[in-house]
């Protein structure tokens, strides 16, 4: 036993789960998933999100901190060669081009959740006064201090951030730029981020999405790549039910998943 669980066991449970989703067993596929959370509640590798793409499990509300940590544990090194050059990533000059078309600040104090490798703080750095960031991922967060762009960086999750990050001092803005794909219902944040934000000060993040006819009634749904998607229109109503004006909602393509562009929304409100 090794980290509160039977790494081998897992592993083994994991491996044969994956074979069989390959093989297009959803069934057994799914009942080896289970054996994955049997052996590992806390879901390192994501078992809960796929049996949600697999139309075998509830949808969670989140992708869950230990599996979104260890994910961009593994990747943290790599990660900008992976996301910008080969998958074409590039929300964060976008969200800083839309910035500079509606709301270009100056900011006094902007916090970027989900900072990974400090892409979104290096696109804003002239925008912004003080950068404040925060990821669960301890490598991501290493490679971002590397940079030498933010004024301080936490190691943490998202919403728990907002809740318990003790600064009085209010922010003027906050980017959350591809970390909508990894959390299904949005009122924790949109709820804790309004509550950390100055009247007047803008939320900028991206979203995924599929066409409307694939959610059906859902508002959110984990799509086949283990990502959250949002129906826009579920997204636009809780940031107003959040106090938030949406001002501007516009379709975009966060990246390439397997050659096919994946299609999302850029999203900037204000704080009422």
């Amino acid at each position: 036993m090794a980290g509160g669980f039977d790494e081998e066991a897992l592993a083994e449970a994991y491996n044969r789960a994956l074979t069989l989703e390959k093989a297009g067993e959803a069934v057994e596929a799914a009942a080896a998933y289970r054996e994955c959370l049997a052996l590992d509640p806390d879901d390192h590798g994501g078992a809960a999100v796929r049996l949600a793409a697999l139309g075998q499990g509830e949808t969670p509300a989140s992708a869950g901190d230990a599996y979104v940590a260890t994910l961009f544990d593994q990747h943290a090194d790599a990660f900008e060669d992976i996301l910008v050059r080969q998958l074409g990533y590039g929300v964060p000059a976008l969200i800083a081009e839309r910035l500079g078309e509606i709301a270009p600040g100056p900011y006094r104090r902007m916090l970027d959740l989900g900072c990974g490798t400090g892409l979104a703080g290096e696109a804003l750095a002239e925008r912004a006064e003080t950068i404040i960031g925060v990821d669960l991922s301890e490598g991501m967060i290493e490679n971002c201090f590397d940079k030498g762009v933010y004024d301080q960086l936490f190691i943490g999750e998202a919403v728990g951030f907002l809740e318990d990050f003790d600064e009085e001092a209010p922010f003027d803005l906050v980017v959350a730029a591809d970390v909508l794909p990894y959390l299904g219902d949005l009122d924790p944040l949109l709820a804790n981020a309004a509550a950390r934000m100055a009247g007047g000060g803008i939320l900028a993040f991206s979203t995924e999405t599929l066409p409307d006819a694939v959610f059906g009634s859902r508002d959110f749904m984990v799509g086949p790549h283990q990502r959250f998607h949002h129906r826009a229109a579920y997204v636009t109503e809780r940031l107003g039910a959040h106090g938030f004006e949406v001002l501007s909602c516009e379709g975009i393509i966060v990246r390439r998943q397997e050659g096919q562009p994946a299609p999302g929304h850029l999203v900037v409100a204000r704080r009422r």
